[in-house]
């Protein structure tokens, strides 16, 4: 088929500490390399942008190194509740599900929610949909994920961040990370499309709301789109994602708005990352953490950002 557009691709699998050693760095690059090498070939045959997205997500929560779908963190009680949410930049619809239990895949019910009338549902609207869908009950607990709890527990309740990769050796500090996953895409109609998955940050008290299932983590419009990783409360207190795609749609290039909302993340003393796209084809990144985990496809290759440690804000491409 003739292309209209170029397809590009972007995803993340969190931000926040350094990785350290070869093995567990290469390992990580093979998880998302693997997921953009087959995304971005549904692109190339004629996927949507939204199809994309959920395909990428879908791989990225089934694997267990992420902390989304299998592999998410446990809360306070011991429970795992996730969050995702899908938003179509072509119709300007967004959808998800809040603080969802015992499904495998909470993006597909955020791609269901799409074409509902109602599209953001809480933790019993999110199990009653699954009902609804005849969604198998999936147990997404990992016994690392069920050791960081119980040593969680062991420490006097001492709350820490979930780790991004759901291996320790990854992570020179287990405590260091920000666990969430996201893609954008452009479709080779120019239709742009974001969607996020988490399974929060651990320990949290029950009933808190994570940045993935909002605008302020998840948005795309026909100029732009963004996926936000972090400390959730610090990407909703600046409003991350749907702040830079309003700079684009109000003309801003995707470098300035990046650059300028990496300014202010960074003035607030925010922990946080994000990956963009415009509709041009513009491909760009940003984190005020150390490290971000994320990987493209420009149209000719592929790259990461895993050996990103600079102190520049933003990448761009």
């Amino acid at each position: 088929m003739e292309l209209q557009v170029q397809p590009k691709l972007i995803i993340h699998g969190g931000a926040g500490s350094s990785l350290h050693g070869k093995g567990g760095l290469e390992a990580v690059r093979r998880s998302l390399h693997t997921v953009i090498e087959e995304v971005y070939s549904l692109l190339l045959s004629g996927a949507t942008a939204s199809e994309a997205v959920v395909q990428g997500c879908l791989m990225l929560e089934d694997n267990p190194r992420f902390n989304a779908g299998t592999g998410s963190v446990l809360q306070s009680d011991g429970q795992i509740r996730m969050s995702a949410s899908l938003m179509d930049g072509a119709s300007g619809r967004f959808s998800g599900v809040i603080n969802i239990s015992r499904v495998k895949n909470p993006i597909d019910l955020a791609q269901f929610l799409q074409s509902s009338p109602d599209r953001v549902l809480s933790d019993f609207g999110s199990a009653e949909l699954a009902r609804e869908m005849q969604i198998p009950s999936y147990n997404a607990l990992t016994d690392l994920r069920l050791q960081e709890w119980i040593q969680e527990r062991q420490d006097n309740f001492k709350s820490t961040m979930a780790g991004v990769v759901a291996e320790p050796e990854l992570l020179e500090t287990s405590n260091a990370g920000r666990g969430t996953i996201g893609v954008v895409a452009l479709d080779v109609s120019g239709k742009l499309a974001a969607g996020t998955s988490t399974g929060g940050k651990g320990f949290e008290r029950i009933g808190r709301v994570s940045d993935s299932a909002m605008p302020a983590g998840n948005y795309a419009t026909s100029n732009a789109g963004v996926s936000c990783t972090g400390i959730g409360e610090d990407i909703i207190d600046e409003c991350l994602a749907a702040r830079i795609v309003v700079r684009v749609t109000d003309g801003m290039s995707l470098k300035e708005a990046m650059q300028r909302s990496f300014g202010e993340a960074q003035e607030n003393k925010r922990d946080l990352g994000a990956i963009a796209l415009d509709a041009s084809g513009a491909i760009a990144w940003g984190k005020t953490s150390e490290i971000l985990l994320a990987a493209y496809h420009d149209g000719e290759k592929v790259g990461d950002t895993l050996e990103w440690t600079g102190n520049e804000l933003i990448g761009y491409c």
